[in-house]
């Protein structure tokens, strides 16, 4: 079984797949919440183990963004905060297990076999794609594809695309996409995420895609 582990604590992180190792896991570690994403979706884990406590961006946020780009693997959130406030909104932002800390090991063990079994029937589909007209969305790699060709995007126009393309006919409110555009961001104005969806909108141009604005309630993408 192939593990992600976002940790900070490094001491804790080298520990961790150690003993993971050893347990007969394949454990591939990061420790910073925006490199999180992009380990995410080179090593295509079966079970991610994600520390709410992270620089840059903390874990919520980290699964927040994937999840907005369809990213469907199971997570367990690993985290000091014990409250039960924290496992609502881990829960809540996508998770599928929570472990405080400190934990048995052959507890953790035990709980991520069980997400990984989880996972087994459901990874072709997850692996298949997302398509709104000649767009379509990779979940695996986080591309975009027209007609077989890469469509060129910057991140935050990509990061736009994702949370619209993992809910295509649905709307998306403008303040969610700005936390998802411009995350840790507080002197941007949410008014930009107008900006990215007008030049996003006509790289759509010609792609079978359209980015519709709903007034009041934000954006959505639809084939058509």
């Amino acid at each position: 079984m192939k593990l992600l582990l976002v940790e900070d604590d490094a001491s804790m992180r080298a520990a961790l797949e150690r003993s993971l190792s050893r347990r007969g896991l394949q454990v591939q570690t990061c420790g910073d919440g925006a490199l999180a994403l992009a380990a995410w979706r080179a090593f295509h884990p079966d079970v991610v183990v994600l520390d709410l406590s992270l620089p840059n961006l903390d874990g919520l946020q980290v699964l927040e963004r994937a999840r907005a780009e369809g990213l469907a693997t199971p997570v367990l959130l690993l985290t000091a905060r014990g409250t039960v406030g924290d496992r609502v909104l881990g829960l809540n932002a996508g998770a599928d297990d929570y472990l405080p800390k400190p934990f048995d090991l052959d507890e953790l063990e035990a709980r991520l076999r069980a997400l990984g079994r989880r996972r087994a029937p459901a990874a072709t589909s997850a692996s298949s794609g997302i398509d709104i007209g000649d767009l379509r969305f990779d979940t695996a790699n986080g591309a975009f594809y027209v007609r077989g060709q890469v469509l060129e995007l910057t991140p935050r126009e990509s990061a736009l695309l994702q949370a619209l393309a993992a809910r295509p006919g649905h709307a998306v409110a403008k303040e969610r996409l700005f936390e998802l555009v411009f995350p840790g961001e507080p002197d941007v104005q949410t008014e930009a995420v107008e900006v990215v969806a007008y030049r996003l909108r006509k790289k759509l141009a010609g792609t079978g895609a359209t980015l519709m604005t709903l007034r009041g309630l934000g954006y959505l993408l639809k084939a058509g």
